[in-house]
C-alpha cells in the first residue's frame, strides 16, 4: 500500500503524526509539501519528503503563486507518484495540486481529501468565497473519499453549504485528532496539588487573540485564583503582539515549542487544558475538535470548553470536562471550584477508556484499509483467507 501525501507544511507536527499513523498502518509514504521554515526536512516521520518551496503564514497571494507553480510542474514528480495507490491531500490548496498531478501524470490512484479546518474564506459571501467553493466542489467530484476530524464539518459545512449528500455523492470518513499510541501503554499521570491558584494550560496551535486577552486579564486581576501556562506554536500573525503581551502579563508563562516527550510534564503541571477558540467564531472555531481535547485528558488534565460549540457537545456526550457558557463565567466557575469538585472532574477524565483519547496500531491499519477503499484484505493478519471488502 503506497500513499503520496500532499501537505501544506512539512514542518507541522500534526503532519508528522498523520504520517506516523499511515506508516504504522502498513503504508509506504512519500510526502510532498510546502514549508514555513527556512530549510526543508529530508524526511518527515520516516517518510521521504519532497520540498515544494516555502510559503508564509497570512500571505495569501504568495501562497496562491506557489500553488500555481507547483500545479504546472507536477510532471517532474511522475517517477515518485506513478506507484502510488492513494493520493492523500491535506486541505484544499493541496487537493488542487494533487488533482493536477493525477491528471498530468496519468495516475489511477484513489484521491482522498483530508479537511481538518474550514477557513473563513470558504464561507465568505462575496466572489472570493463563491469561487473557492466552486473550485472545492469541482475537485470533490473527482475524489474517492472525504476525511474530516469533526462531525460538525460534515453537518454544518459539507452537507449544509456544499451539498454533500444532495449534489455531491462522496463517501466520508471521520478520523478524530487523537493521540497516536503504538505501544498501548497509558502514560503516567502526574497530579498537581489542588488549587487555588488553578493552573490552566494552553498547548498546541496558539491562534486566538480573544482567548489570550481573557486569560492574561484574569491572571492579572486574580493572581490568587489562576495561573496560565502556554506552550506550542503561536500564529503570531493573528496576535497584536503575542510575545509582548505574554511577557507583560503576571501569572502567564510561555515555554515555546515542545515534543511528545514533554507532554507528561507539561500537562502534569496544570489542572485544566484550554479547549476554547474564537479565531473564527460561529464558523470553524465552533465546529472543530482540536488535538488538545484528546492530548490534555490523555495526560490527566481537565478540558475547559464552551458548552454551545462542538467541543462542549463532545465533552457532554462522553461525560467529562468543564463546560462554561461564556468567557464571563470563567472567573466565577474557578472561584467556586473546590479541591473536592476538582477531584470529581479529574475522576471523570481518568475513568475514560484509552480509545477515547488515543489510537493504536489496529486503528492505524483500519485507517489505511479505508483509504485504500477496502481492497486490502481485512482478515490477512489473523491468518484467515484474504477477501477484499469495501469499508469506506
Amino acid at each position: 500500500m503506497r500513499i503520496a501525501y500532499f501537505v501544506h507544511d512539512l514542518t507541522d507536527p500534526a503532519v508528522g503524526r498523520r504520517i506516523a499513523m499511515l506508516r504504522a498502518g502498513g503504508a509506504e509514504v512519500v510526502v510532498f509539501g510546502f514549508r514555513r521554515a527556512e530549510a526543508a526536512p529530508p524526511e518527515v516521520a520516516g517518510a521521504r519528503a519532497v520540498d515544494l518551496g516555502r510559503t508564509h503564514d497570512g500571505r495569501f497571494g504568495q501562497r496562491l503563486w506557489r500553488i500555481a507553480l507547483a500545479a504546472v510542474s507536477v510532471e517532474r514528480w511522475r517517477g515518485q507518484l506513478v506507484r502510488a495507490d492513494v493520493i492523500l491531500a491535506r486541505n484544499l490548496e493541496m487537493l488542487a495540486i494533487a488533482q493536477a498531478a493525477r491528471i498530468s501524470c496519468r495516475l489511477y490512484a484513489r484521491l482522498v481529501y483530508e479537511c481538518l479546518d474550514v477557513h473563513r474564506l470558504m464561507l465568505d459571501a462575496g466572489p472570493k468565497g463563491q469561487a473557492l467553493r466552486y473550485v472545492e466542489r469541482a475537485l470533490m467530484r473527482r475524489c474517492d473519499l472525504l476525511m474530516v476530524s469533526s462531525p460538525a464539518f460534515l453537518t454544518h459545512y459539507f452537507e449544509g453549504v456544499q451539498g454533500l449528500g444532495r449534489d455531491l455523492d462522496l463517501p466520508t470518513l471521520l478520523v478524530e485528532n487523537k493521540i497516536l499510541d503504538l505501544d498501548g501503554v497509558r502514560p503516567a499521570r502526574r497530579k498537581p496539588a489542588a488549587g487555588p491558584p488553578w493552573r490552566v494550560g494552553w498547548l498546541g496551535a496558539i491562534r486566538c487573540q480573544k482567548s489570550l486577552d481573557a486569560l492574561c486579564e484574569l491572571a492579572r486581576v486574580r493572581p490568587d485564583l489562576v495561573e496560565v501556562r502556554i506552550a506550542g506554536r503561536p500564529a503570531r500573525t493573528v496576535f497584536r503582539d503575542f510575545d509582548g503581551q505574554v511577557v507583560g502579563a503576571p501569572g502567564v508563562s510561555f515555554s515555546g515549542p515542545y515534543t511528545a516527550a514533554d507532554l507528561p510534564e507539561l500537562y502534569g503541571n496544570v489542572h485544566f487544558v484550554w479547549a476554547i477558540d474564537f479565531m473564527e467564531a460561529g464558523l470553524n472555531s465552533d465546529w472543530l475538535l482540536p488535538n488538545r481535547l484528546y492530548e490534555g485528558p490523555r495526560h490527566g488534565a481537565v478540558p475547559i470548553a464552551l458548552s454551545g460549540v462542538e467541543t462542549g457537545r463532545h465533552l457532554a456526550q462522553h461525560g467529562f470536562g468543564l463546560p462554561i457558557a461564556d468567557l464571563d463565567d470563567l472567573e466565577g466557575v474557578l472561584e467556586a471550584m473546590t479541591p473536592a469538585a476538582y477531584a470529581a472532574l479529574r475522576g471523570q477524565v481518568e475513568a475514560q477508556p484509552d480509545r477515547a483519547f488515543a489510537i493504536g496500531r489496529s486503528a492505524c491499519r483500519d485507517l489505511v484499509r479505508k483509504l485504500a477503499g477496502g481492497l486490502i484484505p481485512q482478515a490477512a493478519e489473523a491468518g484467515e483467507p484474504a477477501t477484499a471488502k469495501l469499508v469506506a
